[in-house]
């Protein structure tokens, strides 16, 4: 492989990388390296539709004024992921800003961003953040498709198996199944056909580093969208009171915390206090396939009435790795064990399909039909 290919191949990946970020990104409610904006309210910092490098809070160190994150907001467009900038921080949290708007957010009623609520924080190096232009309306458009064929799917199978993140992980799978038969096809017909054109048909290692990115893509998911802070609010009351919402100055409520589990695979989730206020037990258990377990989350209403937010962390991880190991390496870090499942999929996976495929170019059975005349 020469330069030129081996850029353009470089290229190819990178394209698909980023569809595939941005794609489950949309599906998951969390960006996943890349995001991108809807409105001009970073004008013209980030345009709309434009897209930009999602760095995870995780990942991202100290958050200071100035810096672009990505935070769930409770009021601003009825709630959801919001692209603005830090402009000051208060005891309360941080104060935010769109670029292209006169008035901060707290000026419009959203309450200070807590830093468990900040998802991502956009890569600005040096000063300018670094955007992709277009990418988001290429991925609506996308993202339409793939709604469509989803609803369609549920309509052909009377199910709604196939709606939400549920059905991007059997499009996924689908996906990856037909491109691995479509593999198999193409080589046993370089088998039968030999050519000395080494520069003709479809690279293996393209075709296997593509259906790599979507297996990884499809459990990268379940591990990386639950990865977030859920806020609980309370009114810390004089009184006592039925509600669940309203405790008593200076006591505690307990209830269960459902942990539901979907897949075919157990999952390891571990739960973290992200604020005052708020414990759980146990802080890590185990969820098989298709059950549920239950925690148990307390929170305690300050000695002060009024009302106070308190964030409950959850990570997930596929029970691929014996579970002392996924201990130990989340006690690193919370990506380090999502690093780790994924080369352990991702990397046996690659190399058994380039065994089986082996390292030339898969060609199409198309043949040149030899003429009566010939």
């Amino acid at each position: 492989m020469n330069g030129k290919q081996l850029l353009g191949w470089t290229l190819q990946l990178a394209v698909v990388v980023v569809v595939l970020s941005l794609l489950l990104g949309q599906f998951l409610g969390q960006p996943i390296l890349l995001s991108f904006v809807e409105t001009g309210s970073m004008e013209p910092t980030i345009d709309t539709g434009d897209g930009f490098v999602a760095i995870p809070t995780e990942l991202a160190g100290d958050i200071d004024q100035g810096d672009v994150v990505v935070f769930r907001a409770e009021e601003i467009q009825g709630g959801g992921l919001t692209t603005h900038r830090i402009v000051g921080e208060t005891e309360e949290g941080y104060i935010t800003q769109g670029d292209a708007n006169p008035f901060t957010d707290q000026d419009s009623d959203e309450p200070p961003v807590q830093k468990p609520q900040i998802v991502a924080v956009a890569w600005q190096p040096g000063s300018d953040v670094v955007t992709i232009p277009w990418v988001g309306t290429i991925v609506d458009g996308i993202q339409s498709v793939l709604e469509s064929i989803q609803l369609w799917l549920a309509q052909l199978f009377g199910t709604r198996a196939f709606l939400g993140l549920q059905g991007v992980g059997y499009l996924l799978f689908g996906a990856s199944i037909l491109l691995y038969l479509v593999a198999v096809y193409l080589e046993d017909d370089r088998r039968r056909e030999r050519t000395t054109d080494r520069d003709t048909g479809t690279s293996s290692r393209k075709l296997m580093a593509l259906l790599t990115l979507v297996v990884l893509a499809g459990a990268t998911a379940p591990m990386v969208a639950p990865a977030n802070s859920e806020e609980f609010g309370i009114v810390s009351a004089e009184f006592e009171s039925d509600s669940p919402d309203v405790i008593q100055q200076g006591t505690s409520e307990s209830f269960d915390y459902p942990l539901r589990n979907t897949g075919f695979l157990s999952t390891v989730v571990f739960l973290e206090p992200a604020s005052d206020n708020i414990a759980v037990e146990p802080g890590q258990t185990t969820v098989s396939s298709r059950s549920t377990e239950n925690a148990t989350v307390t929170i305690t209403a300050p000695p002060e009435t009024g009302y106070y937010r308190v964030f409950l962390e959850q990570h997930r991880y596929l029970g691929v790795l014996p579970t002392p190991v996924i201990e130990e390496l989340y006690a690193i870090h919370p990506w380090a064990p999502i690093v780790v499942i994924d080369a352990g999929i991702g990397i046996p996976f690659y190399l058994f399909g380039m065994w089986l495929l082996g390292t030339g170019r898969l060609r199409s059975r198309d043949r040149p039909r030899k003429s009566w005349l010939s």
